[in-house]
């Protein structure tokens, strides 16, 4: 039951502050939380948890959601696009505009 999602053009420090509130808590919880957090990031968490969720009632024949918990889940750096500034009397300074994978893992609630 896990998902990733790779290139997501956001800075790995940013996402894994919009990770970090939903790590451990159960996928309904999470799906809340992350509906109303106002980050750029959450958007892209949600869809991935949504998609960890499928990839868990497809495979393995899990139909209640409420039974799932974010085992684990992880911001990895990817890779940097190297871009150049205008500046001043004719200068250019560099930019590096960087990516995130994201993967998540889901496990059942234990009775």
């Amino acid at each position: 039951m896990k998902a990733s999602m790779k290139n997501v053009r956001i800075a790995p420090r940013k996402v894994r502050t919009v990770v970090d509130t939903v790590r451990g808590k159960s996928v309904s919880q999470a799906i809340s939380i992350l509906t109303f957090t106002r980050k750029k990031a959450a958007k892209p968490v949600q869809m991935l948890l949504r998609s960890a969720v499928a990839n868990a009632a497809e495979n393995d024949g899990i139909t209640d959601v409420d039974d799932l918990l974010i085992d684990r889940i992880t911001v990895d750096e990817g890779p940097t696009l190297k871009r150049f500034m205008p500046r001043a009397r004719g200068r250019a300074t560099p930019m590096h505009r960087r990516t995130s994978h994201i993967g998540i893992m889901l496990r059942e609630r234990e009775e």
